[in-house]
C-alpha cells in the first residue's frame, strides 16, 4: 500500500533490524555448511586404509600421530594447498600396544588422548541441529517484517494501492460525457457526506456499485472521481491481482484488503476488471478452484461489513454477462451504472476537457470533430487530441489547428500515409475503380450516407484505398432500407472490378466479411428476413467488447440461415452491378480523375457526378457541408458510424480502433 506522501519519511529502524536478521540467517547457513563439509571431509575424503598408514610409517612420511579411541589422527610431513601439514584419518586395526611399539622404533611424535564420548556426541549434534533450529525460528519473523504480514513472501497480502483526494485531485468536473453515470454516483457521494438525512427515514448506503461499459469510456476515472468528491481513502486494484499460482492466496488477499479498508473507514474499494475473479461458478465458463475460493471470500466479506461505517465497493467490467449471479444480487452490488459511449454532446464535452491544456488556434471547431467521430469513446478522443498536438509540433506550429485535428482523426482510423509504396499502373486502375464503385453506389442510393473522401493512397493499417462517409446527423437506429443500401455499398467495389476488368481480386475480402456480418445480423437478430420473420436465431455475447453473436438454433436451421444470407448477398451484388452498369460513363470519368489526383474530396466527387448526369448542383448546403465546410483532401473527415439501440450495426470496414464494433468507422478500405 502506497503511503501518503504528505507524511514524513519512514523510520529506517525496521529496515536495519531486517538487515541484521538476514545477516544472522546467512551466518547460520554458513555455520551449517561448514559443519557439514567438515564432517564429510573428516569421514570420507581424508580417510585411508590402515595398511596405507603402515606404509607411510615405514617410508617415514608421518610427522605426528594422535590416538583418539579407535581413530588415528595422522599428520603428514607433506603440505596441503594451504601450506599446512596434511592430515588423514584411519581406524585402529591392531592392538594399541603393538602400535606403540611400532611408533617407538621411529622418530614419529605420538600421544594418546582420552576422548569424552558424551561431549563429542553433544557437540556433533549441536553443530548440525542448532543452525537449523535458529533458521526455523528466525524465518517467519524475517518474512513477516519484510512483507508486512500476509504469509510467506507476502503472497497473501493485498496489493491494493491507496490514494487520497490530495494525491489524485480528480473530481466529477474532470469527467465529461457521462452525465447519467455521474448522477447515479453523486447520490452515493452525498450519502457519504450527509448520512443523517438518509438514515433518518431508514435508507442505507448501497454496499456496492458495478460500473459497466465498453473499454475506454472512463469507468476507472469515475471511480476515482467518487473518491475525490467524497475525500476519503481510495483502495484501487485489479481483479487479476488476487490470483496467484498458490491456492488460497486470492482469498487471503481479499481478507487483507477488507481488513485494511475497515481500519481506514470511511473509504472506497475499487476493483477493476472484476470479471477476473467474479466469473460464474457454473460449468459453462469452466471451473477454477482458486478463483472460486477468491469469489467466495469476496461474497462473504461483502455480506460481513457494516455500511454505516462508510465502506463502499466499486467495481468495473466490460463483461457483465459472465459475472456470478450471487455477486450481482441486491445487498452486494446494489447498483449497476452504465458507462456507455458518449453522444454528440458528450463527445464535445470530452474534447473540451482534453483540450484544456492544449493550445488551439481560431480555426478549431470541436463540434465538427465530435460530429465526425460518432461512436468514439473518451480514450479515442484523448488519443486524437494528443496526436493533433504532436502533428502541430511536427509541422512547426505553436497551436493546434483544425487541419491537425482532422488529420489526427484520420491517422487514428486508417493510419499514416505510406509514401514509399508505389503501385503499378494496373493496380492503381483496379484500386481506383474499386473505390469509385463504393462511392458511386452510395451516391446513387438515397438511403446511403454522403461521401466525404475517396483516396487510393496506401495507409499503414493495410488499406490501399478507402472511401470515407460522414453522417448528416448522429443516428442511433438503422432502417431496413438503410441496411440494404449498406450491403449494396459494401459490394460496389467487387461489382466495379467485375464490370470493368472482367475478373475479381482479393481486395474485396474485407468488404465481403463486413457484408456477410450485416446480412447475418439482419436475419438472425433484427427480424428482417421473410423466411424466418421475427424469430430470434442468435444472441449477442460480449456486448461491450466485440458484440459477437452466437446462434441458438439447430443445425438444420443454421443451414437455412446460410442460404438466406447467400440469397440476400446475391441480391445486393446484382443491385450493385445494375447501378454501376447503368452509370458506367460516370464511373469511368470519376475513376480517371481519381487516378490523376489520387485523392478527391466529396465535393469534387459530387461535382463530377452531377456534370456527368447532367444534374444541376443544389445551391443549398447540407448540414454536414455547413458544419465541416467541405475540407480539402488533406482535411477530409473520417467518421465513426453510430450504433443501433437494438444491437450491432456493422458499417463500412474499420481499421483496428480500440472500441467495439458499435463504433465501426464508415470507411470502405477494401485493399
Amino acid at each position: 500500500m502506497e503511503q501518503n506522501q504528505n507524511k514524513g519519511p519512514k523510520n529506517d529502524g525496521p529496515k536495519n533490524k531486517q538487515s541484521l536478521l538476514v545477516l544472522v540467517i546467512c551466518l547460520m547457513f554458513g555455520l551449517l555448511f561448514i559443519n557439514l563439509f567438515s564432517f564429510m571431509t573428516r569421514n570420507q575424503s581424508n580417510k585411508i586404509p590402515y595398511s596405507e598408514f603402515i606404509e607411510m610409517v615405514e617410508d617415514n612420511d608421518v610427522k605426528k600421530v594422535v590416538i583418539k579411541s579407535n581413530t588415528l589422527e595422522i599428520t603428514l610431513k607433506e603440505q596441503n594447498i594451504m601450506g599446512q601439514p596434511a592430515k588423514v584419518y584411519t581406524a585402529l586395526a591392531e592392538s594399541l600396544d603393538e602400535l606403540t611399539k611400532r611408533l617407538e622404533k621411529t622418530d614419529i611424535e605420538f600421544r594418546r588422548e582420552e576422548p569424552n564420548p558424551v561431549m563429542e556426541a553433544v557437540l556433533s549434534i549441536l553443530g548440525l541441529v542448532l543452525p537449523i533450529l535458529l533458521m526455523i525460528m528466525l524465518f517467519p519473523l524475517v518474512f513477516k517484517r519484510m512483507n508486512g504480514g500476509g504469509g510467506m513472501m507476502g503472497v497473501g497480502k493485498s496489493k491494493a494501492k491507496a490514494y487520497v483526494q490530495k494525491e489524485t485531485g480528480i473530481t466529477f468536473k474532470d469527467v465529461a460525457g457521462q452525465d447519467e453515470a455521474k448522477e447515479s454516483l453523486q447520490e452515493v457521494v452525498d450519502f457519504l457526506h450527509n448520512p443523517g438525512k438518509y438514515t433518518a427515514i431508514g435508507a442505507k448506503l448501497p454496499k456496492g456499485a458495478l460500473l459497466v461499459g465498453p473499454p475506454g469510456t472512463g469507468k476507472t476515472l469515475l471511480a476515482k472521481a467518487v473518491a475525490g468528491e467524497a475525500q476519503v481513502p481510495f483502495f484501487s486494484l485489479s481483479g487479476s491481482d488476487f490470483v496467484e499460482m498458490f491456492v488460497g492466496v486470492g482469498a487471503s488477499r481479499v481478507r487483507d484488503l477488507f481488513e485494511e479498508a475497515k481500519k481506514n473507514a470511511p473509504c472506497i474499494i475499487f476493483i477493476d476488471e472484476v470479471d477476473a475473479i467474479g466469473k460464474s461458478r457454473d460449468s459453462r465458463y469452466g471451473g477454477n478452484d482458486e478463483r472460486e475460493q477468491t469469489l467466495n471470500q469476496l461474497l462473504a466479506e461483502m455480506d460481513g461489513f457494516d455500511t454505516s461505517k462508510g465502506l463502499l465497493i466499486l467495481a468495473a467490467t466490460n463483461r457483465p454477462e459472465v459475472l456470478d449471479p450471487a455477486l450481482l444480487r441486491p445487498g452486494r452490488f446494489d447498483r449497476r451504472v452504465i458507462v456507455d459511449r458518449p453522444d454528440l454532446k458528450g463527445r464535445v464535452s470530452i474534447l473540451k476537457v482534453h483540450a484544456k491544456n492544449v493550445s488551439l488556434d481560431e480555426t478549431v471547431d470541436l463540434d465538427a470533430i465530435a460530429l465526425a467521430t460518432s461512436g468514439a469513446v473518451g480514450s479515442d478522443l484523448a488519443n486524437m487530441m494528443n496526436e493533433a498536438a504532436i502533428l502541430a509540433v511536427k509541422n512547426g506550429r505553436n497551436a493546434v489547428s483544425q487541419k491537425d485535428l482532422l488529420e489526427a482523426v484520420e491517422v487514428v482510423l486508417v493510419g499514416k500515409e505510406k509514401k514509399d509504396r508505389i503501385l503499378s499502373s494496373e493496380e492503381r486502375r483496379i484500386v481506383s475503380y474499386h473505390e469509385v464503385g463504393h462511392a458511386l453506389v452510395s451516391a446513387l442510393q438515397k438511403d446511403s450516407e454522403p461521401v466525404q473522401k475517396i483516396t487510393i493512397v496506401p495507409r499503414t493499417m493495410g488499406a490501399l484505398g478507402y472511401v470515407m462517409h460522414v453522417p448528416e446527423e448522429e443516428k442511433f437506429l438503422n432502417t431496413r432500407k438503410e441496411l440494404e443500401a449498406m450491403l449494396v455499398g459494401y459490394l460496389g467495389g467487387r461489382a466495379a472490378e467485375e464490370l470493368v476488368f472482367d475478373t475479381v481480386t482479393t481486395g474485396a475480402a474485407n468488404d465481403i466479411e463486413q457484408a456477410t456480418k450485416v446480412a447475418r445480423a439482419m436475419i438472425t437478430q433484427y427480424g428482417m428476413s421473410d423466411r424466418f420473420g421475427l424469430m430470434g436465431l442468435a444472441e449477442s455475447q460480449n456486448q461491450y467488447l466485440d458484440g459477437r453473436a452466437v446462434l441458438n438454433c439447430g443445425d438444420s436451421t443454421a443451414t437455412e440461415i446460410d442460404h438466406e444470407v447467400m440469397k440476400l448477398l446475391k441480391k445486393s451484388y446484382d443491385e450493385a452491378k445494375r447501378l454501376l452498369s447503368e452509370n458506367r460513363d460516370v464511373m469511368d470519368k470519376i475513376a480517371e480523375f481519381l487516378i490523376q489526383k489520387e485523392t478527391i474530396t466529396g465535393k469534387e466527387f459530387m461535382k463530377i457526378f452531377h456534370e456527368a448526369k447532367g444534374i444541376k448542383e443544389p445551391e443549398e448546403k447540407s448540414r454536414v457541408e455547413e458544419k465541416l465546410a467541405v475540407q480539402t483532401a488533406e482535411e477530409s473527415v473520417p467518421v465513426l458510424q453510430a450504433d443501433s439501440e437494438h444491437g450491432e450495426i456493422p458499417k463500412e470496414e474499420k481499421p483496428d480502433l480500440e472500441t467495439s464494433e458499435e463504433s465501426e468507422a464508415s470507411v470502405q478500405e477494401s485493399f
